[in-house]
């Protein structure tokens, strides 16, 4: 990842190398999350059917075989590499805003305090979450489905298409409320837990940030997703739940991200807002350290 951006490169070539980068990163991270994040999102949205982590990976198997886990994965494949791309462009941009700011000399590594680490993931946060709503309601939709003819909907298509002729946009766009606080909050905490740890070893080692090694990278990437979920695992709770709701009649459970938290309390009490959290917790390491180890390995490519 480059520290700023350098003297030939324009503000459009910048955005490119960030954008190509993060897609990267995005495709990693989905090839070696997913499995993780079909259970979490069963076990989040389907309280009674599975008694625990252990349960869930069984039943996924026998009903769906190992293919269950990568349900739902063209979705993803697609959008989380979008995602990821303007997860980073908007990060890298705020960074060298910031860095322009603090009067960073050129050339420097920029070093930006604590807050400004947040506010610049959060932003990222909040841009990402206009491609990462839609993304993640399909594809929470596809993977609570189970094997057979009473699938509802026959892949990421056609389940695009059921809810866009029914409900529109807004049914789309289902969840977004909460969506916008987790990518908010989550990536504010992301950004800050990597980019902290990044500016603390290139201050004591005195190395580049292109010498940081591969380790390295996949520690500090791995912190940055566990910093993620610890802090925002119950808002997304609520967005599984509201995403995998009906959306009329006696099949609707929910009316409001603020109804689905009352009766989220009182059906499961404080424990159903951390249902899920064990794969949640596990897929954050892989996930997150192939993110970031791809997002370095292609800057560092790019130039």
């Amino acid at each position: 990842m480059s520290n700023t951006a350098q003297p030939s490169d324009n503000g459009a070539m910048r955005a490119v190398k960030d954008c190509l980068a993060g897609s990267v990163g995005g495709i990693a991270q989905v090839f070696a999350g997913q499995p993780f994040d079909t259970v979490k999102v069963r076990l989040q949205t389907q309280p009674d059917l599975y008694s625990g982590t252990m349960d869930a990976v069984r039943k996924t198997i026998r009903n769906d075989g190992f293919s269950g886990f990568y349900k739902g994965t063209s979705t993803p494949l697609v959008g989380v590499g979008l995602c990821v791309s303007i997860q980073f462009l908007v990060m890298e941009h705020m960074k060298r805003t910031f860095a322009h700011i603090n009067n960073t000399p050129k050339g420097q590594p920029p070093a930006l305090t604590a807050s400004q680490l947040y506010i610049a993931g959060a932003t990222a946060g909040v841009a990402n979450s206009i491609v990462s709503g839609p993304v993640e309601h399909i594809r929470v939709r596809l993977q609570v489905q189970t094997a057979g003819a009473s699938a509802q909907y026959k892949g990421p298509i056609d389940c695009i298409s059921q809810i866009y002729r029914n409900f529109g946009v807004g049914g789309i766009y289902r969840g977004q409320i909460p969506t916008i606080v987790r990518e908010f909050n989550g990536y504010g905490m992301y950004f800050l837990a990597y980019e902290a740890l990044v500016q603390r070893t290139i201050a004591t080692t005195g190395k580049a940030r292109s010498d940081l090694s591969s380790g390295l990278v996949c520690l500090y990437g791995a912190a940055a997703g566990f910093a993620m979920w610890l802090t925002s695992y119950p808002i997304d709770v609520v967005k599984s739940k509201l995403q995998t709701d009906g959306f009329a009649g006696e099949s609707r459970k929910f009316n409001s991200s603020m109804d689905c938290i009352r009766k989220t309390m009182k059906n499961e009490g404080f424990k159903g807002f951390f249902r899920g959290i064990t794969p949640c917790l596990l897929r954050a390491a892989p996930a997150n350290a192939a993110t970031f180890i791809g997002f370095e390995m292609a800057m560092r490519v790019l130039g």
